[in-house]
Parts: C-alpha cells; structure tokens; sequence
C-alpha cells in the first residue's frame, strides 16, 4: 500500500485593485491650474507700479453700468460709473487737478457738473422774474378785457384771479343761482360756454402752456356704475377744455386736465358750499423749476382773492351758505 500522500497545490490568484477612474486627474489639473494662477498674481503684484495697483483695485470696485461711489471714476463707453475700457489705463489714475481745474475724467468732476453755478443760479433767477413780470402784467390785462368785455362783465363777480409760486390762476365758481353746469352733469349753461369762449380768446396771445382742474362740493352724487365726483369733476374740465378751444386757444398749449373732485376745497369752512364747485385755468410758469401742483394747491382766503374787477366795484367774495341738497 502506498502511504505517498498526494500534494495538493492551490494556486491563489492576485487580482489587482478596481479601475478608480480619472477623477484625480482632473482634481490634480486644477490644483495645478489654481497654482500657475496664484503665482501669476504675486508676479504682478510684484512688478506693478503702485498706480496700476489703483488702477486694477478702481475696475474691481466698480465694474457696474450705474454711477458709483468710488474715489476714482472709471472712464469707459458706458459713461461715468461704468468699467474701465482698459485694465490698467495709460495716464496716472490717482493723479489730482494741478490748480487749474478739473479735467474730464478728474475725480469729482461728474458731482461738480451737477451743481449749478452761480452764473447758473443768477440766470435761473432773472428767467424767473421775467416770468413772473410777463404773469403779472397778463393779469392786469385780463382784469381791464373782464371790465369792458359785454359777455364776461356780468360775471365778474365768479372770476378770481390770483398769482400762485406755479403761475397766473383764473378760476371760475359757482353762485347760489348761477350754476356753470347742470346738476350732475358735464353739460355748460349757454353764458358758462360764452365765458369760456372768450377766456380762451383773451389766453390765445399768451406763448405759456395752460392747465385745467375741476372742482366739486362734498354732496355725495352716484350714478350708475360708480360714477361718482371724481369722474363729473374730470368731465366738467374736459368740457371746460373743449370750450378753450372753441375760443381760439391752441390745443398744443393745454399742459394738464384733471379732476379733483372735493379733495381741495375753495371753502374749508362750508365744504358744500357753491364756491367749492369751480373750474381752475392755471397760466404755468415757463421757467422748468416750476412746480407741478399748482391745481391741487388751495385757494387763498376767499376775503383776499384777487378779484377781476377793481376791489371798490366788488365786494370780497363771502357766499352764503346753501342747503345741504346745493346741486354738484
């Protein structure tokens, strides 16, 4: 018997670790890259002139399209507050004005050119005055054509002329039983159309633009799907515009048509009072500081309203009360 033991071999196979991709590569690439940039930046830095350092720090702190706040202006196609056309510019970006003014592009320059001078300032206020001369001779000129005029005469008494910070005010109110319009209703009397026939006459000559405001009382009036005293009020200064026209004034000159309703009374103290329910016909300033709310401003005191007739003919305007029903 063979007592040989066999031999066993066991072979053992070594395999090598899984494929882990290129991801690696690309993590070592931009290690790389990120380096070869950072060394890029400490030789520039290095070698830049402490001028083009001010030059690269204005482009980063300012590269909007918008004007900003930054010491030094960037100066690009954008104007002023927008990037700088070129990194690093070719003149001195923290060079100052050498006493004798600013240049175009100095720092500053944009802020100063938006403060009037006193040239300015003075020509501003001589174009003002002569505004407000041309204005005051215009109401002069209306208040002698009320006097003679046969179809504004017997009206006078409802037309209020007074010079306001935008310009020369006509205004035309309601009397107890002389009403412009009929109740609730755009629609003119015959002598309201013939007044403003020839106020539109007399306004012609004049070169300034005209606005136009209508007025209620406080009466509530509703009708039919919410038409209420704004829309009436708007109404009644588009019919007051249309009349203007028919009389000769220029469409090209109307500026402004509003309607305020009751929101600026002519009476405070009465707030359905007749003289609350007016047209206003405001001559504006030419000047372009002029201000835009010269229909919303309130009236003076009706005591001190210049009227347009001598003060001695006509007694100040105090109206009487009316009923709580006084149509709109």
């Amino acid at each position: 018997m063979d007592k040989t033991q066999p031999i066993i071999i066991r072979r053992i196979k070594k395999t090598a670790g899984g494929h882990h991709g290129g991801a690696w590569k690309v993590a070592y690439a931009d290690f790389v890259t990120a380096m070869m940039a950072f060394f890029l930046v400490m030789w520039l830095v290095g070698i830049a002139s402490k001028e083009q350092k001010a030059a690269v720090s204005e482009y980063f702190k300012n590269p909007s399209a918008v004007e900003g706040t930054a010491a030094i202006p960037g100066t690009s196609s954008l104007g002023p507050g927008g990037a700088s056309d070129k990194m690093i510019p070719t003149a001195n970006a923290l060079s100052m004005p050498g006493g004798v003014g600013p240049r175009v592009g100095d720092p500053g320059e944009a802020t100063r050119s938006r403060i009037p001078t006193d040239a300015q300032e003075d020509a501003r206020a001589a174009a003002a005055a002569e505004d407000r001369r041309q204005l005051d001779e215009l109401r002069k000129e209306l208040e002698a054509a009320i006097e003679k005029s046969q179809a504004l005469a017997p009206f006078k008494d409802q037309l209020l002329i007074d010079l306001t910070p935008e310009g020369l005010r006509v205004q035309i109110v309601d009397r107890m039983n002389r009403p412009m319009f009929d109740l609730g209703s755009s629609s003119m009397k015959d002598y309201t159309v013939e007044v403003m026939h020839e106020l539109g006459t007399l306004l012609s000559g004049t070169p300034h633009r005209i606005a136009l405001a209508g007025h209620t009382d406080e009466t509530p009036f509703q009708a039919p799907r919410g038409y209420g005293n704004w829309e009436l009020s708007s109404d009644r200064a588009n019919a007051a515009r249309r009349a203007l026209l028919e009389g000769g004034l220029d469409e090209a000159r109307i500026a402004r048509v509003v309607g305020l309703a009751s929101s600026v009374p002519f009476d405070r103290a009465d707030p359905r009072a007749p003289t609350n329910r007016r047209i206003s016909i405001v001559v504006l300033n030419r000047t372009p500081d002029a201000g835009m709310d010269a229909l919303a401003s309130a009236p003076a005191n009706p005591a001190t309203q210049a009227i347009a007739t001598a003060p001695e003919l006509v007694p100040p305007l105090a109206p009487p009360a009316p009923p709580a029903s006084a149509p709109l």
